[in-house]
């Protein structure tokens, strides 16, 4: 197909397009099974094609398209090619860092098979927006493809946007068909939650505006008079940040509905948001654009966040592939800020057996791809409670240091236990975080970074499997932010690198200890 015939977005012909080329993902998947070594090519399109309102909330958001450079480690298939498209040109220091990281593999054998392309565009547009158009990019992109018949394009998450790119490359897309994304959303996890039997906190879906919001909030109390919050979120929130919290002190759970509604709507602009900039115009316009649900308030003593990753292979096979803690912040506890892998001893067995539920009725339903599945879990006598919170139908803060761990070791997550093994037989545990930020941190160079962790030792080495992966390198300088995998052989070894790093590098900025000679 030639960019001259192709047809225009979202029309009958490009889906039919598309599902043409999805309908190669099987084969490929069984070909490439049998032998990795075939000479494949894979084009990253590490695009968040999320709300932008939502993502102008995280400071230096475009950088988060440094998170997939992850997939960089697939150069460790010696004829693996990888086009890597992104949205300004990454500094070679970042692209050397990851390629020093490789284990088998000299870092000049892997550079060949590397393309680097970008936009030289950062503005508040999505990644794939920006390069649909750019044809000649899309052309240049084509090019570089070795054997369509063994090529596929990969992303963080996919929409009409990523479809159409596909189309046009003329490759099938390694992710969610973007018919299925309301599975992804708030309201439509609650049903996919009803459909695999999972618990899930009690609330309703598909609300529309401030008065849906007002008789759901007014339907909790009444079932659950002792209630003392609920949260409303909108549908397409991510990381905790579309969240906001309603407080019922001074309502009479004894009311009617209709009563309580109506002392609720004027309420309803002092929500408690979670993240620091929203108010309560921005967020009604949002909600009223997009919908969203109200959940009663999960309480508990104690409380743990734990999330699963899970993907359904192109053969449609559902897996559960690891299982977290999430790290947790902002006003309520409701904004992702890191995790810990793997989840306790105590409960993730029981969060993987949910996990899979869900996972199989998403397979039922069609979605190939990565995806995570985030809980509340308290402690009810001996036990635990596990509520269903949301479906990340996408790629998410889970996904990179997971794939860092076992792109990096060669290792296997093991079903039976919930643990990671690396080939030497040691288990493998690691803190990660999107957010470690600071002021100091500002003006920090990548070739700044590489010199610090080196120095000091943090650096990962491949033959004891331990110590520490950057990411987000890129934010660094301007945002004063960075992303940390601190691999170790126990929880208190990889928490222990994760602290140290954190001591390094404050030392290291302190203004009064003046500069190390580089």
């Amino acid at each position: 197909m030639t960019m001259a015939n192709i047809p225009p977005i979202g029309t009958p012909e490009e889906l039919a397009d598309f599902a043409m080329l999805q309908a190669k993902m099987p084969s490929l998947y069984r070909r490439l099974a049998a032998n990795p070594r075939l000479p494949q090519t894979v084009v990253v399109v590490p695009s968040l094609s999320l709300d932008r309102r939502e993502l102008t909330k995280i400071d230096g958001y475009v950088h988060y398209e440094e998170r997939m450079l992850v997939n960089l480690m697939l150069l460790r298939q010696p004829r693996t090619k990888l086009v890597l498209v992104t949205s300004q040109a990454l500094d070679p220091v970042v692209v050397d860092y990851y390629l020093g990281l490789l284990s088998g593999v000299p870092a000049s054998h892997a550079r060949r098979r590397l393309v680097l392309f970008h936009c030289n565009d950062s503005s508040n547009v999505s990644l794939t927006e920006k390069i649909l158009t750019r044809p000649r990019l899309i052309e240049r992109i084509r090019r570089e493809v070795l054997d369509q018949e063994l090529a596929h394009m990969t992303c963080f998450n996919s929409t009409p946007m990523e479809r159409a790119l596909a189309v046009r490359l003329g490759l099938p897309l390694h992710s969610v068909d973007p018919e299925l994304s309301d599975l992804g959303t708030k309201s439509g996890c609650r049903e996919v939650f009803r459909e695999a039997g999972v618990a899930m906190p009690y609330g309703f879906e598909r609300l529309r505006d401030e008065h849906d919001i007002a008789e759901a909030l007014a339907r909790i109390l009444r079932r659950e008079p002792s209630a003392r919050r609920a949260v409303v979120k909108l549908n397409e929130g991510f990381s905790g940040e579309g969240n906001a919290l309603f407080y019922y002190q001074g309502l009479d759970p004894q009311r009617s509905v209709a009563e309580l509604k109506a002392e609720i709507l004027p309420r309803l602009p002092g929500l408690r948001f979670e993240a620091p900039a929203e108010t309560w115009e921005g967020f009604i316009s949002k909600y009223r654009d997009m919908g969203g649900v109200v959940e009663a308030f999960v309480e508990g003593e104690e409380k743990e966040s734990p999330s699963a990753q899970c993907r359904v292979n192109a053969l449609g096979e559902p897996q559960v592939i690891s299982t977290h803690d999430q790290l947790l912040g902002g006003p309520s506890g409701q904004v992702f800020l890191g995790c810990t892998f793997p989840a306790a001893s105590a409960y993730r067995g029981e969060v993987q057996a949910s996990a899979h539920r869900v996972s199989e009725v998403l397979a039922r339903r069609g979605v190939v791809g990565r995806f995570g599945i985030d809980y509340v879990s308290v402690r009810e006598g001996d036990g635990w409670r596990h509520y269903a919170i949301e479906i990340n139908l996408r790629k998410g803060g889970t996904t990179h240091p997971f794939l860092t761990l076992k792109f990096l070791t060669g290792g296997e997550f093991d079903e039976e236990d919930g643990r990671f093994y690396a080939p030497s037989g040691r288990t493998k545990y690691y803190y990660a975080t999107d957010t470690l930020q600071s002021e100091r941190y500002k003006g920090l160079l990548p070739s700044d970074l590489v010199d610090i962790a080196v120095y000091h030792g943090l650096h990962f080495h491949g033959p004891t499997e331990r110590g520490v992966v950057f990411h987000l390198i890129g934010a660094l300088s301007e945002y004063g932010k960075l992303g940390v995998v601190a691999i170790g052989d126990n929880r208190q070894q990889a928490r222990f690198l994760y602290n140290k790093t954190l001591q390094v590098l404050d030392e290291e900025t302190d203004p009064d200890r003046g500069l190390r000679t580089l």
